[in-house]
């Protein structure tokens, strides 16, 4: 099988084993970034006036990335929702690789310390599974409880009511702000379509 794709090469610049079934979407994704039109910006995904947000464009992946949040290698953003809790969700390019999600489960429970790249649950998509890696080094709050009665909340509403799971601590070393998160998409999107072009002209 293939290595795991976006995912598992953001997940590889901190050191962690992402599933192997991510493998799974590499194919799809290039696809998906090198053909078709101009990719829609989901309802969730739009720009509210208490959330300013970023309008980022890569071949035909589009998102708004809100500014005041940070971002981590592995395609997640974290909030600050204030007394030290960081709340945790995917971000559009996360979801994309991943597909219609189908499935998930948070393992970790509550005042359980946890620190960066701990496993905290797993979430299965149409394209591929991945564990959910933690981003915060403190202990572990919750899961977001709304998923088990609409998992198609992580894609719909992303950003806000698809969030994951919190965590009271402190964001790894590697977060990032926005405009850093921008222009790892830049190169991750860069590389995967490279791959893609040099496969094609090798068949």
């Amino acid at each position: 099988m293939e290595d795991g794709g976006f995912l598992w090469e953001a997940c590889a610049l901190r050191g962690i084993a992402a599933s192997p079934l991510l493998g799974a979407a590499q194919k799809t994704a290039g696809r998906d970034l090198s053909q078709g039109g101009p990719a829609a910006i989901s309802p969730g995904d739009m720009p509210t006036p208490e959330s300013p947000t970023l309008l980022y464009k890569r071949a035909t992946f589009v998102t708004s990335l809100p500014t005041a949040r940070r971002y981590s290698p592995s395609h997640c953003w974290l909030e600050d929702r204030g007394d030290g809790v960081w709340r945790v969700g995917f971000t559009k390019f996360a979801t994309r690789m991943l597909g219609d999600m189908v499935d998930h489960r948070i393992d970790a429970t509550a005042g359980l310390p946890v620190k960066s790249g701990d496993v905290v649950g797993w979430i299965e998509g149409f394209k591929a599974i991945s564990d959910l890696f933690c981003v915060v080094n403190g202990a572990f709050v919750s899961g977001n409880a709304d998923l088990a009665k609409d998992i198609e909340l992580v894609t719909r509403d992303g950003y806000k009511a698809g969030w994951l799971y919190e965590v009271r601590g402190e964001p790894d070393s590697l977060c990032m702000d926005v405009h850093a998160y921008r222009e790892l998409l830049d190169k991750t999107i860069d590389k995967i379509l490279e791959k893609q072009k040099a496969e094609e002209t090798s068949e």
